[in-house]
């Protein structure tokens, strides 16, 4: 009995080293020989299973939840020893040991040491789990969709082993996803979000990934042979969201794709975020296809967008921009009403068209400053037109969506304005349409923010794109400037073009809105105008944008 003693001891210390070895090593933990030394320990001690639990929490533990490990299992027993730990975080994790009936019980000695074991093996399975939790963390957003940071540590992986060639990068966003979410609610529509993202995974298979940018802005990257598959399921694909077999919904979306092209070597991110941004501001757009490749023509266009971006401060500071004002006439008496102030930029001795240079801003924080600036600006010759008696009437502004972020926005404007000493009723803000759930949150209260203060707001470019019903009914606007796609061209009966304008206009004018027409170039559309009642009209057939001395002698006269 003593040899067998002595020979139980020099196992279970030789045991008891690899155990704490193999616990401890560098890099990824090898379970399966950790399981592995763990039977021949139960072995050693004549027990028959092992059962770890852990607990996310005290409730989960009270629930009976978790998630449950067998280290090893030979047969059923009773339980013998039991051990349970509740870490700094407050998870927990338990330990019991089972042991046959009719076999030799555990001396005092080696139950100590099977508790020993068990409170290591207890340490490992918490540390080991933290270690997920951090990563998960690290490379996964709130709602457990890979981030940003697992794109970054995937391309690192990729230039290790060359594998770039033959790679392709897609960055989609998902057209009208809001709509989804005002239709289905949040839960459904996540639930969309979700099945989605699978869908992708799947399609990108193991050598790629999906990551998650923000909302419903995403980036896949795949091997040249999935892209074909992946796209059309970009273009158009019904997802389930519900147990029902009409919880289905189509999803599309717009997409940027880079192709890496042989050669290719990574120097930094912007290697491919450059090229990547490109052909996605092209499809997002909505100039182009929904489906955008980077070619050699979208370089020469990003050329032109770094030049943008790089002269912005030094024009800021010349007052390179300055506002030109096209008016707004009233249908029933034919005067000047109001006017929008349009941007424009004067530079190397040429005018820059707007569509030249405000996406580039667009795709920068620059807008805002420019937006500041412009304002700032339109308020100096209002004052002017004040102080020298003339009929001063609104003047419109546009306000980029990038200004959503800002949460003092409103005091900022606010600021702008009584600086220059304007009443605030010379003054209009227009916003474009949101597109995400957080945007229409912001944008109802900075709508409502302004109207406190007697500022005029107006809902720019309705019936462009995939307007939204909830966009004019829940935010408390003054005027819809209905976009010039709604209004009909040519002459004669404009049939069911026509009829949805009347529509529109119907709408507006039921819940309270001033209406808007811009666009107007033909006698044929004004005479529409005028027979659906709509108040305000905007365009060539009136007016061209003019410099502020000659609307000033517009308002003169």
């Amino acid at each position: 009995m003593k040899e067998q003693n002595v020979g139980q001891d020099m196992r279970y210390y030789e045991l008891f080293d690899q155990l704490v070895s193999a616990m401890t090593a560098a890099g990824e933990a090898d379970i399966s020989q950790i399981e592995q030394i763990l039977g021949e320990i139960a072995r050693l001690f004549r027990l028959c299973k092992g059962v770890t639990r852990l607990y996310r929490s005290l409730d989960e533990e009270k629930e009976g939840g978790g998630e449950t490990f067998c280290s090893f299992d030979i047969g059923e027993g009773e339980p013998v020893a039991f051990q349970r730990v509740v870490t700094s975080g407050m998870a927990i994790a338990t330990m019991t040991v089972y042991m046959q009936s009719g076999i030799r019980p555990l001396s005092s000695e080696e139950r100590r040491r099977v508790e020993l074991i068990m409170r290591l093996t207890l340490s490992f399975v918490c540390r080991n789990r933290m270690q997920r939790s951090i990563e998960d963390l690290a490379f996964f957003d709130y709602d457990g969709y890979r981030n940003t940071r697992s794109l970054q540590n995937h391309f690192m992986q990729t230039e290790r082993t060359g594998r770039f060639v033959g790679l392709a990068v897609v960055r989609y966003n998902l057209r009208h996803f809001t709509v989804v979410n005002q239709e289905l609610g949040r839960e459904k529509a996540n639930a969309v979000l979700c099945s989605h993202y699978k869908t992708v995974e799947e399609l990108v298979g193991t050598e790629g990934i999906v990551c998650r940018l923000s909302g419903d802005d995403f980036v896949a990257v795949c091997r040249k042979e999935r892209l074909e598959k992946l796209l059309d399921c970009l273009l158009e694909t019904r997802i389930s969201y519900g147990e029902q077999s009409d919880d289905v919904v189509t999803v599309s979306a717009n997409a940027g794709v880079f192709v890496v092209p042989d050669g290719f070597v990574l120097h930094s991110p912007d290697d491919i975020r450059g090229p990547l941004l490109s052909a996605y501001m092209a499809a997002m757009s909505g100039k182009q296809d929904h489906i955008v490749f980077y070619d050699d023509k979208l370089a020469r266009e990003r050329e032109k967008v770094t030049h943008v971006q790089q002269d912005f401060i030094h024009a800021l500071r010349e007052e390179e921009y300055y506002p030109v004002y096209q008016p707004k006439v009233n249908i029933r008496t034919g005067k000047i009403c109001g006017a929008e102030a349009l941007c424009r930029w004067c530079h190397d001795g040429r005018t820059v068209s707007p569509g030249d240079f405000i996406p580039a801003l667009e795709e920068t924080s620059d807008i805002c400053r420019l937006d500041f600036y412009m304002l700032d600006h339109v308020c100096r010759d209002i004052r002017r037109w004040l102080d020298a008696g003339l009929p001063v009437v609104r003047i419109s502004v546009n306000l980029s969506r990038k200004h959503m972020v800002n949460r003092n926005l409103l005091a900022d404007l606010v600021a702008i304005i009584d600086r220059n000493r304007v009443p605030h009723q010379f003054i209009e803000f227009e916003f474009t349409e949101t597109t995400t759930d957080v945007e229409f949150s912001d944008l109802r209260r900075i709508v409502s923010g302004l109207q406190r203060e007697g500022f005029c707001t107006a809902v720019d470019d309705y019936g462009m794109g995939y307007s939204s019903l909830n966009l004019i009914k829940t935010i408390p606007w003054d005027v819809v400037k209905i976009d010039r796609s709604v209004l009909p061209e040519g002459k004669g009966d404009y049939g069911k073009h026509g009829s949805l304008f009347k529509h529109v206009v119907a709408m507006g004018k039921e819940l309270g809105l001033e209406c808007l027409a811009e666009g107007v170039e033909t006698e044929s559309q004004l005479q529409l105008l005028k027979e659906a009642g709509c108040d305000i009209v905007q365009g060539f057939l009136f007016f061209r944008p003019l410099p502020v001395e000659e609307f000033e002698k517009k308002l003169e006269a």
